[in-house]
């Protein structure tokens, strides 16, 4: 059983980590950028000439790892599903050196013994060379199976509301039947989009795509409608999860603009089940 009071305020991984100019192009190629092999505007992501790194590798630089599966903080783990998750930019992503990534537990709330417990966290990554941080990170895990331990109960966070009105932009991207797999090599390792019987024991019918990977298919379709692929634009982004998402599925964004930002949201095309909802980006002018 949870021990909130034990739990809120923890450090769970404090980590520093080098990463290579080719680490950087493998985030784009498994968040699927570089697909069309003539598109120059994606190339600057995929290719060490001019290499630019995208802002979503935010959520991987100084991973701490699936340190929920760890004993010691008393979840179930296969029940574990990511909730929402929040990255802000502060300065440019280098696209090589070392940074440090410290993780913090800062909240679990107890939703009830049906409906399991949130699990708030956050990440900031900074440059090793000079401490200057460089990114903040903000998760929020759903443990389904973990709920009524005597927590305390607390309102969800107002949700960003959607236009009411036909979005300016759709933009339909693929995903590869293999790219949970090769997202996996970003440091993501959970075995839920690996290994079907792990998937199984969660309630899916197979491994099912990261949560962050499908939040970097939409971070795509934003660089692609709203910054011409300029990601550097691309200040903040946050969604929610609202149903998993298949690898080999399509991902179609639906795209609001009003000034500096973006609402969206995100439906797997061939089931017509929306899988991100309530996202809103901040996109600076070009």
């Amino acid at each position: 059983m949870i021990d909130y009071r034990e739990l809120v305020g923890r450090t769970v991984d404090e980590r520093t980590s080098s990463y290579r100019v080719e680490d950087t192009i493998l985030y784009a190629l498994a968040t699927g950028f570089g697909a069309d092999p003539l598109d120059t505007r994606q190339l600057r992501y995929v290719y060490e000439d001019g290499l630019v790194a995208l802002p979503c590798m935010s959520l991987v630089l100084g991973y701490p790892g699936f340190w929920l599966k760890d004993p010691a903080y008393q979840v179930d783990w296969p029940k574990v599903l990511h909730a929402e998750e929040h990255f802000e930019i502060h300065q440019a992503l280098p696209v090589a050196g070392a940074v440090t990534g410290r993780t913090v537990i800062t909240a679990i709330v107890d939703r009830g013994a049906d409906k399991g417990a949130f699990i708030h966290s956050t990440k900031e990554v900074r440059n090793r060379a000079d401490g200057a941080l460089l990114a903040t990170v903000n998760s929020t895990t759903v443990a389904r199976g973990d709920g009524g331990f005597g927590g305390p109960d607390a309102p969800r966070s107002t949700p960003v509301v959607l236009p009411r009105r036909e979005p300016d932009f759709v933009c339909d991207l693929p995903t590869l039947p293999q790219q949970a797999l090769l997202y996996r090599l970003c440091g993501d390792l959970n075995p839920l989009h690996a290994d079907p019987a792990v998937a199984r024991q969660a309630g899916f019918e197979r491994p099912i795509l990261h949560g962050r990977c499908t939040m970097a298919v939409a971070h795509h379709a934003l660089i692609r409608a709203c910054c011409d692929y300029d990601a550097t634009r691309l200040r903040s982004m946050r969604v929610r999860f609202t149903a998993p998402f298949l690898p080999g599925e399509t991902l179609r964004t639906r795209i609001w603009r009003e000034g500096s930002q973006a609402f969206f949201d995100a439906v797997c095309v061939e089931r017509g089940v929306t899988v991100l909802g309530n996202g809103l980006a901040d996109i600076a002018a070009a």
